[in-house]
């Protein structure tokens, strides 16, 4: 049989509909080849169910059958006979036999928000985007954070030190709402902030208190008190820090300029992802306070660190402490041991599960009304993996019921699937079925340019099966909605990957980050980006050319008039094709071709088919497509939306000839060619 022509997908071209409630009949489609096969059956629950030839072609036949769902998750693949060869097919494509974990999957009333099937994401890490309000930035010996005072980083265009997290920029909101005009006209669909809470770090993944937007990144009114002198690293001390984070005109005020700052987002139709950081939070934090700030202060109540009759006592595992060890007990659980880190205790504390779940309720409320959460170190909740399914099936629903259109996405390395069966996260960070692959099959680098493997660059046959296997993880809507970044705060920016250079900063120049990087590689990767199933999202600056060796050196500050305006002119332009075709968001993926540096997959549906093919090679190669699995006529023509090479890129229309179902292309070095089926 025709092994090629064999296809389906939970797409709504073969799931129908393809986000099915309880209870409800769908219909499942499946295509071969004309008059190939003698039978395809449904393989689900153990038994075989044979389907009914109900569409016939010159080119494929489509087989149908009605199956009525329950409440539970519906596992399924499907068996092809013809003659004496049996073959299956399932999420990993044909197989010789059955295999469970490449099952499809359809979980009833599952359903991700249709503004986030595809949409182009922008990562912001607030403090190295634009400042736009220096009334807020923090001072120099503002306070102390890891046994030394913070500093103010005048020179916006000084690199990351080695030891950045106590190093501050100036970015903040009111920065974010200047530069909006920009990202429209970028295209950015959606804003993903890394977190904007309270918090003494940069990155602000320590959190001080989740009830309130930091007045560094807000808006500070009153602003008293002195700054730490020269020597002295008490907090106790840092009366200017504590006015200003602790002061509830000050909180307030930030609290109301965020929510102006989504309503002017909404107003322009984009929407907003908060950073969700619920596994832990700061030693700063008003909860543990050990750095004694809120100690004796109107209108807060003593930190589990300050008192052993605490109301936050519970939050925190001290390790069978007796109440001898108070006050200021430091002997508290810190996550991978870190003390500026305290592990949140959910098991042992309902107050905190509820306190928590009440966050996750208010920032997607009135009058925040965010669009969603990002939810970091997602698996590491809690202290066992039951408790972890239990917390986040309870976070679904407080989310959903206050917002039913919000996302919720994780952070997650690794098989994802037990969290993604419907009842937890809508998704995931793409890293195992889009980052790691394209990367290492553009670059042969590790994502954060620890080690390089020349035998995966441009192994056609390991990013095949790489993105197969994983890809398995995931619901049909869930992979609709997975976050596909090339960069991002935690890894070395893409750009600075094509240059090869194993190593971080430290070992390295930052200087060393910018050399010899190739953009003909970037543009290879942002046009797989653009027409890849997910949503695209771009890591700030990534499209100006920002380069940096992994964190922190990949926190850099966007280049404000010292952009590469070629690559913001390209991501522009593949910005448009992507949102110009739904297909891009919301059709079938087949891979057509993976050979040695040569790539070629597929986007269609009934409305349009669009082909990507890439040369990762630094020679001319002639590829030839065989466009037919992808729906095309057997004869007639494709339209070129967009090609890069190695020394630019055009947007110029050109025609190329389908013959025999094939489509004969000539691509330079280092190219990606989209294209777009003619419309007659």
């Amino acid at each position: 049989m025709n092994r090629d022509a064999l296809f389906c997908d939970g797409t709504g071209s073969y799931v129908i509909p393809p986000e099915p409630n309880e209870e409800e009949t769908i219909d499942l489609l499946f295509r071969t080849a004309a008059s190939d096969v003698d039978c395809v059956e449904l393989y689900t629950d153990g038994n075989y169910y044979e389907m009914k030839k109900t569409d016939m072609g010159s080119v494929f036949d489509y087989y149908r059958i009605s199956w009525k769902l329950g409440t539970d998750m519906m596992k399924y693949s499907f068996r092809v006979t013809s003659g004496d060869e049996v073959v299956y097919f399932n999420r990993f494509g044909v197989t010789d036999k059955w295999i469970e974990m490449y099952d499809f999957r359809i979980t009833p009333g599952f359903t991700t928000p249709n503004w986030a099937k595809g949409a182009v994401m922008y990562q912001i890490f607030t403090d190295r985007f634009c400042n736009g309000d220096p009334s807020n930035d923090v001072l120099e010996r503002e306070y102390s954070y890891i046994h030394e005072p913070v500093r103010k980083v005048d020179d916006w265009n000084h690199y990351p030190e080695a030891m950045d997290v106590r190093n501050f920029y100036g970015g903040d909101l009111q920065g974010v709402w200047d530069k909006l005009d920009y990202l429209q006209d970028l295209g950015v669909e959606v804003i993903y902030f890394n977190p904007l809470f309270v918090s003494p770090s940069n990155h602000k993944y320590d959190i001080q208190d989740y009830d309130y937007i930091d007045p560094h990144f807000g808006v500070i009114r009153e602003d008293a008190g002195d700054v730490l002198a020269e020597g002295d690293l008490d907090n106790r001390h840092a009366t200017r820090y504590q006015s200003r984070v602790t002061n509830w005109e000050n909180l307030e005020a930030s609290n109301e300029f965020f929510a102006q700052l989504v309503a002017e987002i909404h107003r322009r139709g984009m929407k907003v992802i908060l950073d969700g950081v619920f596994n832990h939070c700061g030693s700063f934090n008003k909860w543990m306070d050990r750095e004694q700030i809120y100690e004796g202060k109107d209108g807060y109540q003593p930190g589990a660190y300050v008192s052993a009759d605490s109301p936050y006592h519970t939050f925190f595992d001290f390790r069978g402490a007796g109440p001898e060890q108070w006050p200021y007990n430091g002997n508290y659980d810190g996550w991978w041991g870190h003390d500026t880190l305290p592990k949140l205790d959910y098991e042992h504390s309902e107050a905190l599960e509820k306190y928590i779940l009440h966050i996750a309720r208010k920032w997607v409320s009135e009058p925040y009304s965010v669009d969603g959460w990002r939810l970091d170190v997602a698996a590491d909740l809690g202290h066992s993996n039951e408790y972890n399914h239990e917390f986040w099936k309870k976070f679904r629903k407080t989310v959903k019921e206050a917002n039913p259109d919000a996302l919720i996405l994780a952070e997650h390395y690794g098989d994802p699937a037990e969290w993604l069966d419907g009842e937890e996260w809508d998704s995931v960070m793409n890293y195992d079925a889009f980052m790691e692959p394209v990367t290492w099959f553009l670059t042969g680098m590790e994502k954060h340019s620890d080690e390089e493997r020349a035998d995966l660059r441009g192994n056609g046959y390991a990013f095949s099966h790489s993105v197969a296997h994983n890809m398995a993880s995931y619901l049909n809507s869930s992979m609709q909605v997975a976050m596909n970044e090339l960069s991002n705060h935690d890894h070395s920016r893409f750009l600075t990957r094509t240059n090869h250079v194993v190593g971080r900063i430290g070992a390295f120049r930052p200087e060393d980050a910018e050399q010899n990087v190739n953009p003909a590689v970037m543009r290879e990767a942002v046009a797989i980006q653009m027409t890849w199933v997910g949503a695209p999202t771009v890591y700030y600056g990534d499209e100006a050319g920002v380069c940096g060796f992994t964190d922190p050196d990949s926190r850099r500050t966007y280049p404000w008039g010292d952009e590469d305006q070629e690559m913001i002119a390209f991501h522009r332009d593949m910005i448009a094709i992507h949102r110009k075709y739904p297909t891009l968001r919301i059709g079938s993926i087949k891979l057509l071709l993976a050979g040695d540096n040569v790539l070629a997959y597929a986007r269609f549906d009934d409305q349009a088919q669009i082909v990507t093919v890439v040369n990762n090679s630094d020679e001319l190669q002639q590829v030839c497509i065989p466009v037919w699995q992808a729906e095309l006529p057997q004869k007639g023509s494709m339209r070129r939306l967009i090609y890069s090479y190695e020394n630019g890129y055009t947007t110029e229309h050109e025609e190329y000839l389908i013959q025999d179902g094939e489509v004969v292309v000539n691509l330079g070095a280092y190219s990606v060619l989209v294209l777009k089926n003619m419309e007659y």
